[in-house]
């Protein structure tokens, strides 16, 4: 059951969870609410009301999955809205200020301390610059060349899900090195206020991504080709629909089944070992399956491999 409705004041939307208030700056809803209801503060801005509620959802509860018939009732040029500012906000603001924070944080340190922190956030925020770049490139216009009513038979939504990077997994690594590896003569405030604010982007990019995985792909999955879903009653993980593996999640299912190792399917397909651990997690993510023991016998039961090949 979904929390949030259209007859909510915007405020006490706000007041359930705080982080919404960043989705609402994401939208571009950034005056004063006053006693304005969802519904009219959308619509003073624009925005379909039905998407704005199904991205609070999303946003603010990390285990609620949309059905099929949620995602129809959304419109996704509001969806494309939030993911450009989002963007924008997190190439221009957010890596910015960190960067400036990590910079005052790091200054009592070795030059061969300072030298390793500023190489390993450097790579990081080329990643993230990159793969945010490659979907305002890419992505995005490929969207809404969709939403003209264009089609091309060389590409579809799936091909760019091998630019998913594991930005998560980065951060943690960088909240490590800031907790376990700076010396102890760097500013105990300081430490604490960068920590928090990688936690906090950590956790924003999370759900960024959930939005992305969850929302984006599956409607563009539909306006791709209509009969790829049906309608599913029910809300959230346990009332959603089967969703499909694409056909590269099912190459690398297959390949998992025959005992490869993430380096060697990496090399298999031509692509980084991030995006298999990626695809990996996607699978895991579609069919509920964790264990290579279990995605194996998924795959024979799906006729994705064959017994007799496996060794």
């Amino acid at each position: 059951m979904m929390r949030y409705s259209k007859t909510m004041k915007m405020a006490d939307l706000v007041e359930r969870d705080f982080h919404l208030l960043t989705l609402c700056a994401r939208m571009g809803i950034d005056r004063s609410f006053g006693e304005r209801t969802v519904e009219s503060a959308c619509a003073g801005y624009g925005i379909d009301s039905d998407t704005f509620l199904l991205l609070c959802e999303v946003y603010s509860n990390p285990e609620f999955r949309p059905t099929v018939a949620m995602l129809r009732l959304c419109r996704l040029q509001d969806i494309l809205r939030y993911l450009h500012r989002s963007h924008d906000h997190y190439v221009n603001e957010a890596l910015v200020e960190l960067d400036a924070s990590l910079e005052t944080l790091i200054v009592p340190c070795t030059e061969t301390q300072k030298k390793v922190i500023r190489h390993f956030f450097s790579d990081f925020r080329r990643e993230l610059e990159r793969h945010f770049a490659f979907e305002e490139r890419s992505v995005i216009p490929y969207v809404e060349k969709l939403l003209l009513g264009y089609r091309s038979i060389d590409a579809n939504i799936d091909r760019f899900e091998d630019n998913h990077a594991l930005i998560h997994e980065t951060l943690s690594d960088l909240k490590n090195l800031i907790m376990k590896s700076l010396p102890d003569i760097c500013d105990s405030r300081l430490r604490i206020g960068v920590l928090m604010s990688i936690y906090q982007l950590q956790a924003d990019i999370d759900r960024h991504t959930c939005i992305e995985d969850d929302v984006l792909v599956p409607m563009v999955r539909m306006l791709e080709s209509p009969r790829r879903s049906t309608v599913t009653e029910g809300t959230g993980k346990a009332g959603m629909e089967r969703e499909e593996l694409s056909q590269r999640e099912k190459e690398i299912l297959v390949s998992v089944a025959k005992g490869l190792l993430n380096k060697e399917i990496a090399d298999r397909h031509n692509i980084s070992i991030n995006t298999v651990i990626t695809h990996r997690k996607n699978i895991t993510r579609k069919i509920g399956i964790k264990t290579v023991p279990g995605l194996t016998a998924y795959a024979i039961l799906n006729n994705l491999i064959d017994i007799n090949s496996i060794e």
